[in-house]
């Protein structure tokens, strides 16, 4: 890595659970306005990655930081506070509780009513399906639309950084398509995104730079362009086909 400032930062980064190390001393960079996105297959610790930015995981060794700010030894909920969201793996929606209920959850950093209503309005149109759904109850969802509500959620703390975790999984292709178009209009928005997800294909090509992980290590960075491109890349991650 250079010397470089950058807005979020991984620096020789070690996490794990109870005696076991899941991630080895990675590093990563994300600028202002990217979308990124961590490939990798299962167990290779994107998930763990994510967790430890969020705070939800303490580092082991090695930092977080956040526009010049250390992570590391933040509360959760301050990192919401100071921009950093997660819309984690199985959407984790409170199922008793109303769509709308849901919403305003998210949204629990914020004081100013109006600033709430703003985010309320841009949510419910990037997902129309969350306004026409809002008074019925989370659980009763459909999968898609779940992904919506933890998608929606996680945005109404204003987040500078949000953080995407499969958002694609267990979806059809229509949905998949949908929320892989809304990723990129919440970016246009200069929400900076990471995404981690199995379909490494359409992540690439909305991201602007990729990583990948294996077995808890830091192996390949580059532009998602490149990525898309690299035969290695493609035989482990995008069914050994030539990307078009």
């Amino acid at each position: 890595m250079d010397n470089r400032q950058s807005y979020l930062e991984l620096r020789d980064l070690s996490v794990g659970y109870a005696q076991a190390d899941v991630l080895h001393g990675i590093s990563m960079r994300v600028e202002e306005g990217e979308i990124i996105a961590l490939l990798g297959a299962n167990g290779a610790g994107k998930t763990t990655a994510l967790t430890a930015i969020s705070g939800l995981l303490r580092p082991r060794a090695g930092g977080i930081f956040f526009a010049g700010r250390s992570l590391h030894a933040t509360p959760s909920h301050k990192i919401v506070e100071m921009g950093i969201t997660h819309a984690p793996e199985g959407r984790r929606v409170f199922g008793s509780l109303s769509v709308m209920d849901n919403l305003k959850l998210g949204a629990f950093t914020l004081k100013d009513g109006k600033q709430k209503k703003k985010l309320l309005d841009w949510v419910c149109e990037l997902f129309p399906r969350l306004r026409e759904r809002g008074e019925q109850l989370a659980g009763t969802l459909s999968g898609g639309e779940q992904q919506m509500l933890s998608i929606g959620r996680a945005l109404m703390s204003d987040p500078k950084i949000l953080l995407l975790d499969e958002p694609s999984l267990g979806l059809a292709p229509m949905l998949v398509a949908a929320i892989f178009k809304s990723i990129r209009e919440i970016n246009d928005r200069g929400v900076t995104v990471i995404l981690v997800e199995q379909n490494a294909r359409a992540a690439l090509k909305i991201a602007d730079r990729g990583y990948v992980l294996e077995v808890g290590k830091m192996v390949l960075e580059d532009k998602a362009e490149v990525l898309l491109a690299n035969t290695q890349v493609q035989a482990a991650y995008l069914g050994g086909a030539k990307v078009t």
